[in-house]
């Protein structure tokens, strides 16, 4: 049943029936049309404010519910619901690993069309929460009040600064955070002590909207191996305050690996442009996977939780099956930790990215490493595989390509079908793009192995591995 309030439609009594992409759920009204909902859990029955139409589905939020799910959980989080990082935190772990099973086996099949193998069970987990080694939080001279702050009708907290995550869709707008449980400590004691010192010194925090204040952005990075690195972006230089926050920083954290800053003055946040600084001690900090290093500096890429990571490339490895004698090329190599990872079970590794500073930090993790069946080279994918490259490197055996969300362009899978190798293992962070590629790849290559990694818990994120193999 539906009735009207404020041109908004309200539906009663709605079953929330399955959890969909992006972390809302689905529901359908009461005429068919799909219902995207944040922060339910299949299962639970609710009342439901539509707060937009589209011409096949309404996105609305739960404000009534009449009964709960079997499935949902508390969540731990205080900031659960306004962070929007966490969207699956009310939902049992099991639960989650069914529904990120089910988006990959969706995708594969209703996007890809093609024969698939029975499914390897997803691999979970072992920590659900305080996984994460990298994070970046954003400062902000007007905190975003929560219903709890608005309702206690304290004027003086919107004035208060933030330090913390951008609200979902809102760029401009900066959700204090107090505990977050994403990375292990000390991330947040570094996080508090540096908003409180700079609210005590008085620090100006970055207005986005007027583009102006001293501090911009905070990132830390942690690595398994217990070291730690520290960024803080400032939006202009004032030497003298830089000076007293990094200097307070080192001396109440000496843990600290890494103390490095960056002036940025520019219209976006992002480092990639950017000249990083070093304060203290080195500019990288080493992580560790079965007794093979990979520094990680501001810049790098490197899969975000640490131990899932070291699972995900032990699968990869494992799919592709090598004896000793293959050579392998390796797509999309970044840094070249799988390359590296797999190295000692292959004749010749061959990495191939597209990034040049991160092709200068592959060829040292080598060195460090003392690889050297490893070679790096710097191109554009769907440009470098021509007759001469393979003629120099070798016809390769197997072909790992881990490429960005956005999948393979088609003139790589083009390149990849004329090379013709007899196995191809496609790592995946975006199951859909995968599925379109495979598709395209489906004439030549059947799918004969399949398992989705969770890398990313009380999220709908999912990573996904398949093996190929030539018809």
């Amino acid at each position: 049943m539906g009735r009207k309030q404020t041109n908004k439609v309200i539906f009663e009594n709605i079953t929330v029936l399955d959890a969909g992409a992006k972390g809302v759920s689905v529901a359908k009204a009461p005429e068919g049309q799909v219902i995207f909902i944040p922060n339910v859990v299949p299962g639970d029955v609710v009342d439901v404010q539509t707060l937009k139409k589209r011409k096949s589905y309404f996105e609305g939020k739960a404000i009534k519910f009449h009964s709960y799910s079997e499935n949902r959980i508390e969540p731990v989080c205080q900031h659960f619901g306004a962070c929007g990082g966490c969207k699956w935190q009310n939902m049992k772990y099991e639960q989650q690993l069914f529904y990120k099973n089910q988006e990959v086996y969706n995708n594969l099949k209703r996007i890809g069309k093609i024969e698939l193998p029975e499914f390897e069970s997803i691999l979970g987990s072992e920590k659900q929460f305080f996984y994460r080694n990298k994070m970046e939080f954003g400062f902000s001279d007007t905190r975003w009040l929560n219903e709890t702050e608005i309702k206690s009708e304290d004027q003086s907290l919107s004035k208060k600064p933030a330090l913390g995550f951008h609200i979902p869709r809102m760029w401009d707008k900066i959700l204090d955070i107090e505990k977050c449980h994403l990375q292990e400590d000390p991330s947040n004691a570094i996080r508090n002590a540096i908003r409180e010192f700079a609210v005590q010194n008085d620090m100006p925090f970055f207005n986005a909207r007027n583009h102006e204040g001293l501090l911009r952005t905070l990132m830390i990075r942690t690595a398994s191996t217990g070291e730690i690195m520290v960024l803080i972006q400032f939006f202009q230089e004032n030497k003298k305050q830089r000076e007293l926050l990094l200097n307070y920083i080192y001396a109440t954290f000496p843990q600290i690996t890494s103390l490095q800053y960056v002036i940025n003055g520019k219209a976006n946040d992002t480092l990639y442009d950017q000249e990083i600084k070093l304060f203290k001690g080195r500019d990288y900090i080493l992580e560790e996977m079965e007794g093979l290093q990979f520094s990680i500096n501001a810049k790098s890429f490197y899969q975000t939780n640490s131990d899932q990571a070291y699972e995900l490339y032990k699968i990869t490895r494992e799919f592709a099956g090598l004896t000793g004698n293959e050579v392998v090329y390796d797509l999309y190599t970044g840094t070249g930790t799988i390359a590296q990872f797999v190295s000692k079970k292959a004749k010749k590794v061959i990495g191939v990215e597209a990034v040049p500073e991160a092709i200068i930090d592959a060829k040292e993790n080598a060195i460090r490493n003392s690889i050297n069946n490893c070679e790096f080279y710097v191109g554009d994918m769907k440009n470098v595989f021509n007759d001469d490259f393979i003629a120099k490197h070798g016809q390769p055996d197997v072909i790992i390509t881990d490429p960005p969300r956005d999948g393979m362009h088609k003139d790589v899978v083009e390149q990849l079908l004329k090379i013709g190798a007899n196995k191809i293992v496609y790592v995946s962070c975006n199951s859909a793009t995968q599925a379109r590629d495979l598709a395209l790849m489906d004439e030549m290559y059947k799918v004969t192995r399949v398992r989705p990694v969770d890398m990313f818990p009380q999220t709908h994120h999912v990573e996904n591995v398949v093996l190929l193999e030539k018809r």
